[in-house]
């Protein structure tokens, strides 16, 4: 993996993850040529990376105006989309106490959705009913090749991205230009349903694929009998959760094999592997309501999917780095083995000499999110 700041594994996925998100190396070296120093601090200095990137975000953003003012929309769009890019990394590493930190995170959701409007109308912003509220959500329509209504797969967020991370990492438009659309959601622990309505994570994940199933089958330009599910990081335990008891999905990805999470926090309090963000155990209690480390860890026994894989009877695709170094790649086995009852089952694990092989693939993103775009076409093909 490209290693911008020596030794500091969290910020170097940030702008690894960043570049192969839409970032240009220019505007992300200007970023952090004057924070070098701050990398060194690990969580002290991560101020001073919000600072940094709000600061080239804040210029992209002064010659997005400037470009619409003129009627170059194209041009214009694509900055606000990197300001928003920019943004949405930067403040996703930020202390959950962080002064103005839900201010910068609306700032991010202007910019994203101005994009939308002057570069991407086929992406807009929607709402998932869910007990009583909603969960935001971005919708990207492919065009139906066949006159008729396009498959779609729902993709779910981890500990820490947001539905913008997933949106910027372009898999949406990857998958349009394959004709399935896709519903990109803020589930409960995430982004705006955290930030905004305050719907903290639960076990039970079948409750959101539930919500978001009762929601595509609303729409008339989505094939209800072709909808799967897509989750990465902490989505890898997410989504296959859902896929064993909702058994509306045709398809379900663990984009990373979050076979054990509850284990992985017991490893972390021994200090063993990396932590995706700064102030973690802050991070955690935040995404969970849970009042206490001792309380979260023994809760966190439950999000598992021993006892659970086997419940999977849909197609299954399992993709994991080798040098994951946030979960084993032990797990992806553990899940691989367990899901007998998948109709069809699929390991890829992804190696250093191809790239892809660190967490969720964000050193090659690209590489791996073809993969699993092609994977999700190929069965949905099977399935007519």
């Amino acid at each position: 993996m490209f290693e911008y700041f020596p030794g500091n594994y969290i910020w170097n996925l940030g702008v690894v993850a960043t570049l192969n998100s839409g970032g240009t190396i220019d505007e992300v070296d200007r970023a952090c040529r004057p924070i070098r120093e701050a990398a060194a601090r690990g969580d002290a200095g991560t101020g001073d990376f919000m600072k940094a990137w709000q600061r080239i975000a804040d210029q992209l953003e002064g010659q997005a105006r400037q470009a619409e003012d003129a009627g170059h929309l194209r041009t214009a769009g694509q900055k606000y989309l990197r300001a928003a890019a920019y943004i949405c990394q930067a403040e996703r590493m930020q202390s959950v106490s962080s002064p103005g930190r839900k201010a910068i995170y609306e700032h991010c959701l202007r910019l994203i959705e101005k994009s939308f409007e002057l570069i991407d109308p086929a992406t807009t912003r929607v709402e998932v009913p869910f007990e009583g509220a909603a969960l935001p959500a971005y919708f990207t329509r492919a065009a139906p090749r066949d006159g008729g209504p396009a498959p779609c797969v729902i993709m779910w967020n981890g500990l820490d991205s947001t539905k913008e991370h997933m949106y910027t990492s372009g898999w949406c438009h990857e998958l349009a230009a394959r004709g399935i659309s896709t519903l990109m959601v803020d589930c409960p622990g995430s982004g705006e349903a955290l930030r905004m309505l305050g719907l903290t994570a639960r076990v039970e994940t079948e409750d959101w694929a539930r919500a978001c199933v009762d929601y595509l089958e609303t729409r008339e330009d989505v094939d209800t009998g072709r909808i799967g599910l897509a989750g990465w990081s902490l989505g890898g335990f997410y989504a296959p959760r859902a896929a064993a008891f909702e058994k509306r999905l045709k398809l379900v990805v663990a984009w990373g094999a979050n076979h054990n999470w509850g284990e992985v926090q017991k490893r972390r309090l021994e200090r063993e592997g990396e932590n995706p963000v700064p102030h973690y155990w802050e991070h955690v209690l935040w995404v969970w309501g849970e009042p206490d480390v001792g309380t979260f860890i023994k809760n966190a026994e439950r999000v598992t999917l021993e006892g659970v894989a086997g419940k999977i009877t849909c197609p299954f695709l399992i993709a994991h780095g080798a040098n994951d170094r946030q979960i084993p790649l032990e797990y992806a086995y553990r899940s691989y083995e367990q899901a007998v009852n998948s109709s069809k089952r699929e390991l890829r694990v992804f190696t250093r000499e191809e790239g892809g092989a660190e967490h969720v693939g964000l050193d090659h993103l690209p590489h791996v999110a073809s993969f699993i775009a092609d994977w999700v076409t190929d069965t949905f093909s099977e399935s007519r």
